[in-house]
């Protein structure tokens, strides 16, 4: 046998060895969440294309998205600029928190499921195997880029987390923590050519309810993401 014609035979091997779904010579996807079930995430890169200055430069509110699902390398970025952990040894992340209680959640609701991001492990748990956007859609006053966007952000807040150092203090400083991880979720966006939009029209109980929510966490902010159309 000539070396093409074995080379082909390696490269046929090599994408049959790869796990189904996710093709060969292609960005890896996310799996279908399986309630329970946890998804490893790409280590995210620590060095990009894009400066802090363009990106501030870049960003603006994107309402339109296209039918275009992100990859798994693009969510595994956007989650750990988010709140990935930054210094290991004392368990520090992306985004300033009070007394670094954080008190934070964030939910990733995607046409195939909906996860928590746990920034220890850098991985998604799985919570429902079903599209949740239109109901999340529904709970923000029927607003079609939540229900377009191939990845929400949902950030949720255990206020008690803070209160426990801060007393009513926490009131303001949970808040203001959101906003550090919005920010975050905005310009990573832009250096990776997506957009995003900024969404505080929802009526709090019934996003707890479409998401299912522990009941000591307070839905604060949607921020859809994706590729502007």
């Amino acid at each position: 046998m000539t070396r093409k014609p074995m080379l082909l035979v390696l490269l046929a091997a090599a994408c049959l060895a790869i796990p189904a779904g996710l093709g060969c010579g292609q960005n890896a996807r996310s799996p279908k969440a399986s309630p329970g079930g946890e998804v490893s995430l790409p280590a995210p890169d620590l060095k990009g294309q894009v400066s802090v200055e363009e990106a501030l430069a870049r960003r603006r509110s994107v309402r339109q998205f296209a039918a275009k699902d992100l990859t798994l390398e693009q969510v595994s970025q956007l989650a750990w600029a988010a709140q990935g952990i930054t210094d290991q040894r004392r368990g520090l992340r992306t985004a300033p928190s009070a007394g670094a209680l954080y008190p934070l959640e964030v939910y990733l609701v995607k046409p195939d499921g909906m996860f928590r991001y746990l920034p220890q492990s850098h991985r998604l748990l799985g919570l429902s195997a079903d599209d949740l956007r239109a109901r999340l859609s529904q709970a923000a006053h029927g607003q079609p880029s939540v229900r377009e966007a191939p990845l929400d952000f949902v950030i949720a807040a255990v206020y008690e987390r803070t209160r426990v150092k801060y007393g009513a203090r926490a009131d303001r400083y949970v808040p203001i923590e959101a906003g550090h991880v919005g920010q975050n979720i905005h310009l990573q966006a832009v250096a990776l050519g997506l957009g995003s939009v900024s969404v505080g029209a929802f009526d709090d109980k019934e996003v707890a309810a479409a998401l299912d929510l522990p009941g000591d966490q307070e839905p604060l902010y949607i921020i859809p993401v994706g590729y502007p159309r």
